[in-house]
């Protein structure tokens, strides 16, 4: 008896599984098929997104290399190939390739230019942080002489605080304006900080110690 009600119980199940895939059968096909193509959507777009990503990695090499080996005017033509990585990019090439240029620029005395970039890569939401401080602090070394005391300092006083990549650079740049406004005290103060700052670069120390001699203390 056990076994006809299992036989009869088995059928029943065999009926309902047919009823329900004649009901939904069309359905499950269906997803099955978008999921298949949502998976081969995905894996087509990783292939283009690295081949895309790898044109640009060489098209930035290749203007690093024309940087490097150029001299004068024909260095600034390696600025718009900066550029035109920065337009095709995401944020870390874009903002490289923003610094870049603005170096370039800078160096071929478009300040106005290099400025301009600076200002973009500073405002970048999607930027690194350490390159939108390191586009400010760009920004306020090249203006120092030149700019509104104001807006430079602006510019310099987040970048100086002490557990800020750049707050070395920056303080150092605070003791330079301090001199341009007549702050001569203020400067001396920042300068003996940086002097004795072990987590600043040997450099901006040495920097540091050599202007405070000059400076009479």
């Amino acid at each position: 008896m056990v076994d006809i009600f299992d036989e009869v119980e088995e059928d029943l199940r065999a009926d309902r599984a047919k009823l329900l895939l004649k009901q939904y059968g069309p359905l499950l096909v269906g997803a099955a098929v978008l999921v298949v193509a949502a998976v081969g959507g995905w894996r087509a777009w990783q292939w283009y997104d690295a081949k895309q990503t790898a044109a640009l990695a060489d098209s930035y090499i290749a203007a690093m290399k024309i940087a490097e080996t150029q001299k004068g005017t024909a260095r600034l033509t390696a600025a718009a190939d900066f550029l035109s990585v920065a337009d095709k990019a995401g944020p870390g090439y874009r903002s490289l390739a923003r610094l870049e240029a603005a170096a370039l620029k800078a160096e071929g005395g478009d300040l106005a230019g290099a400025s301009a970039l600076w200002d973009q890569v500073a405002a970048d939401s999607a930027a690194d942080p350490l390159l939108r401080g390191l586009a400010n602090l760009q920004w306020a070394l090249h203006q120092l002489d030149t700019a509104d005391p104001d807006a430079v300092a602006a510019r310099l006083e987040p970048l100086a605080i002490a557990t800020n990549p750049w707050h070395a650079l920056a303080a150092e740049a605070q003791a330079m304006l301090e001199l341009r406004r007549g702050h001569a005290d203020k400067a001396r103060d920042i300068l003996k900080s940086l002097a004795e700052d072990v987590t600043a670069p040997d450099g901006v120390r040495r920097r540091a110690e050599g202007l405070l001699g000059r400076l009479g203390s």
